[in-house]
């Protein structure tokens, strides 16, 4: 029974009345929405928040991600002041403790990491960590880390607290209501029916946690994500815990534990998951939990039992088995759909969703009432989706195997091996016959490096030098030296065309795309506070056509972004081409000797010059040629209808035998980008970073007719010293190791951390590309003046900075 009317119609519906939803509709009101309508099928907390642990750990790889945790904190610390209801919240800090060396480094560097993004933090001994765990057994520990500002809550009380405070705003939740379907019209939603009668609305947010696939596609829209069973147990009252024992996180056993009315939470996240409810989650599952099951609860309770020997002898009160909703990647899912216009989606929170609620319900809040997101939301962001991560098998597996890396070992690199191969490039079986050991991106397999005779074919993962070392280093020299074949298929291509192409394409670009017939332009896409929401290759094809070329990992983002930006009622039309071509990327300095031996056509500088494309014969294809280079020398890239791309790489391979031709791989390409400065989206390039922090705006044209997205902000920047910029960092030991997240120090003190890191061959040694923040500004004398060092994994190494790539700073190689 409805606890109120449903009314006819609201400005914002809300399906779900999880900590999500709760916190969501908290958030709108604070900033001023009113006719903000809250629907849950059961009553309050009664999916899967009632049963979550309420862990809330600050402290993640990603800044963004960070510092939404951080908001969840402060707004969880002063609730209870503010509605009157209690939440449970209490700043007991946290502790995670290390089994082996490995584990070690793995806190060492999150420690530096903590540091970076400023959170406190503290390494300690196997002895002090036992110092603030009494009751936990110490003598196979190496060491721990200690962070005081974590916490836990009550998951219960602290959704209703945020109720009240949703109620207090004006929002109206509605328990007892079930939402049967989603209205749309024109490619927008228009409401929800329910059982209790439809309701229009002019934005839909679905916050259905593990139902929310099932609204989903109400209205035809993809959310990835699937039920697992998370179990915990919670026993009576043991000797040496008390209220204020903090939170204990032991990975290398999969467990966890908290302290609760004088006993101990104790669950875990066991290395392969038991998926449940593939037939559909019933609507009526409220408040209720799945069968104990000791069997698969087996591994984490004897590492329990090692941790904390007292637990063999404390009464187990109750095993909680709840399931929970997990995704392809093991983060939780955010924004506006890009298939319809103001449904939203808030949901899959992979067993953080306590942690994550308050800071995620805000930043949705803002990407409502803004239009857009108002800080950087990629890892979390609806659209690193594609339809087939949406396919209930491939979802069962992956998630099998997504549950366990809460507490799996991060390793560099490290790649999921569930639901694999997916996408295959025409070259798949060619590259696997010559070595290839593939990773996966947006579900494409592609070839991270190519192991030599008698060489073992798979990853062996460390935080040292990975056995792929030398391999990567013959392909890198053979870049530099020599040439290479890179098998970029999986990049993403678009057709945009229509007789206003031009006009609209040039509004969305930040550099000058009205170029000549066959000249190539890299461009950054901007929002309105001038940040990148992508950077791109444009090729004009046409007087009205454009071939675009952006990241494997961005389509579905990038077509969004780009329709979204197309006026109404202009003619122009974006189509995804991905598939239509595969892409040769052969570089070296003797990549035109090798082409020429294969096609008649010029490719002689004056003839085909930097950043020119044009269609040539090659062997017995047709194929397009780009001259552009992400590897910092001369070379081509090769779109090839996908039928012929077999034939062109056996002659390519058969006219390179003795130029010293090499298939190169994924970790070869990012070593040499690095080593020439270029920039990637989702690394140092973001939604929150300008072309001014970047080094990049020699790419933007501020001058060209009609403006671009993002100019007024940027112009209102310009001129004036960048409080944070993209350095190149050059680590002087040739046998150190970065790779990414560590802190950058300069005069001893931090300002950064490395955004990409790879080892440069070619200069000898790691080198990696950082933001580095100041507040008076970071310019050529900053630079030029301090003394650098990276801190990996607790030492801290020698650091040459530089605004200027290390490799071939004048470009001289690229346009020979």
């Amino acid at each position: 029974m409805s606890q109120a009317p449903v009314p006819s119609q609201a400005e914002i519906v809300i399906i779900g009345g999880g900590i999500v939803g709760a916190s969501l509709a908290y958030h709108l009101t604070k900033l001023g929405k009113r006719d903000v309508v809250l629907l849950e099928q059961g009553k309050l907390s009664g999916g899967t928040t009632w049963h979550a642990a309420g862990l809330v750990g600050q402290l993640r790889s990603h800044e963004s991600m960070t510092r939404l945790i951080r908001a969840s904190t402060e707004l969880y610390a002063g609730l209870e002041a503010e509605t009157g209801l209690a939440t449970g919240w209490k700043n007991c800090g946290s502790l995670t403790v290390a089994r082996s060396a490995e584990r070690m480094t793995v806190l060492r560097r999150t420690a530096a990491s903590a540091r970076a993004q400023g959170v406190e933090i503290e390494v300690l001994s196997p002895a002090e960590a036992g110092a603030l765990w009494p009751v936990m057994a110490t003598e196979d520990l190496v060491g721990a880390v200690w962070l005081p500002g974590d916490g836990k809550a009550n998951p219960t009380d602290l959704t209703q607290s945020l109720a009240r405070g949703a109620r207090q705003g004006g929002a109206r939740i509605i328990e007892g209501v079930r939402v049967t379907g989603v209205t749309t019209a024109k490619g927008e939603v228009t409401g929800v029916e329910t059982d209790h009668g439809a309701i229009t609305a002019r934005t839909v947010v679905n916050c259905a946690g593990q139902w929310a696939r099932k609204v989903g596609a109400m209205c035809g829209v993809d959310v990835p994500l699937h039920s697992a069973e998370h179990m915990y147990i919670v026993t009576g009252k043991m000797a040496g815990v008390h209220p204020d024992l903090p939170v204990m996180r032991d990975p290398d056993g999969y467990i966890y534990f908290k302290e609760e009315v004088g006993g101990l939470v104790m669950g875990g996240f066991e290395p392969e998951a038991k998926p449940w409810g593939m037939e559909g989650i019933p609507d009526d599952f409220v408040f209720q939990l799945l069968p104990d099951d000791w069997d698969q609860f087996q591994i984490l309770m004897e590492n329990a039992l090692q941790r904390v020997p007292d637990l063999e002898k404390a009464e187990i009160r109750q095993f909680y088995n709840g399931p929970e909703s997990f995704t392809p990647d093991n983060n939780f899912i955010l924004g506006e759909a890009p298939a319809l216009r103001n449904f939203f989606v808030g949901a899959g929170f992979n067993s953080m969703g306590i942690a994550s609620a308050g800071g995620a319900g805000m930043a949705l809040a803002e990407w409502i009432v803004n239009g857009a997101p108002t800080q950087d939301l990629w890892p979390v962001d609806i659209r690193r989706f594609d339809r087939f991560n949406n396919n209930p098998r491939w979802l069962h597996d992956r998630v099998k195997e997504t549950l366990g890396l809460h507490y799996a070992m991060p390793w560099p690199n490290r790649e999921l091996e569930t639901a694999r191969p997916l996408r295959k490039s025409p070259l798949y079986d060619r590259l696997a016959a010559k070595g290839a050991v593939f990773g996966s991106k947006m579900g494409w397999e592609r070839a991270n490096w190519f192991a030599g005779p008698g060489e073992e074919r798979a990853t062996r993962y460390s935080f040292g030098r990975q056995n792929w070392f030398e391999a990567v280093g013959r392909e890198h020299r053979a870049v530099r030296e020599a040439v290479a074949v890179f098998d970029q298929t999986s990049f993403a291509k678009f057709l945009f065309q229509g007789k206003d192409a031009v006009t609209v394409l040039n509004r969305i670009c930040g550099a000058n795309v009205d170029v000549p017939v066959g000249r190539s332009v890299y461009t950054g896409l901007f929002n309105a506070r001038g940040g990148y929401e992508s950077d791109l290759t444009v090729m004009r094809r046409g007087s009205d056509s454009f071939l675009i070329v952006t990241g494997t990992a961005q389509p579905v983002r990038d077509a969004d972004w780009i329709r979204r930006q197309i006026p109404e009622g202009a003619a122009a039309v974006l189509t995804d081409v991905t598939s239509a071509h595969a892409v040769l990327s052969v570089m070296g300095p003797q990549a035109r000797t090798l082409l020429s031996r294969l096609t008649d056509a010029d490719l002689g500088n004056e003839a085909f010059p930097f950043a020119s494309n044009r269609e040539i014969d090659l062997g017995h294809a047709t194929v397009l040629a780009n001259r552009m280079t992400y590897v910092g020398e001369l070379g081509f890239e090769l779109y090839v209808p996908a039928e012929f791309a077999a034939g062109v790489y056996d002659a390519l391979f058969e006219a390179g035998a003795d130029l010293g031709l090499r298939d190169a791989g994924y970790y070869a390409l990012e070593g040499l980008r690095l080593e020439k400065g270029y920039r990637a989206w989702a690394r140092e390039l973001d939604p929150d970073v300008t072309p001014f922090e970047a080094g990049l705006a020699f790419a933007v044209d501020f001058d060209k007719p009609g403006g671009f997205i993002g100019r007024e902000a940027l112009l209102e920047r310009r001129g004036m010293p960048p409080r944070r910029r993209i350095v190149q960092l050059v680590v002087g030991d040739p046998q150190a190791v970065a790779w990414g997240g560590e802190l950058v120090l300069r005069n001893g003190e931090p300002v950064g951390d490395l955004r990409s890191a790879a080892y440069g061959f070619s200069l000898g040694g790691p080198v990696a590309l950082a933001l580095v923040r100041a507040e008076g500004g970071v310019d050529a004398a900053y630079v030029a003046e301090g003394t650098w060092e990276v801190d990996i994994a607790g030492r801290r190494y020698p650091a040459t900075a530089s605004l200027r790539p290390a490799y071939d700073p004048r470009g001289a190689r690229i346009k020979v």
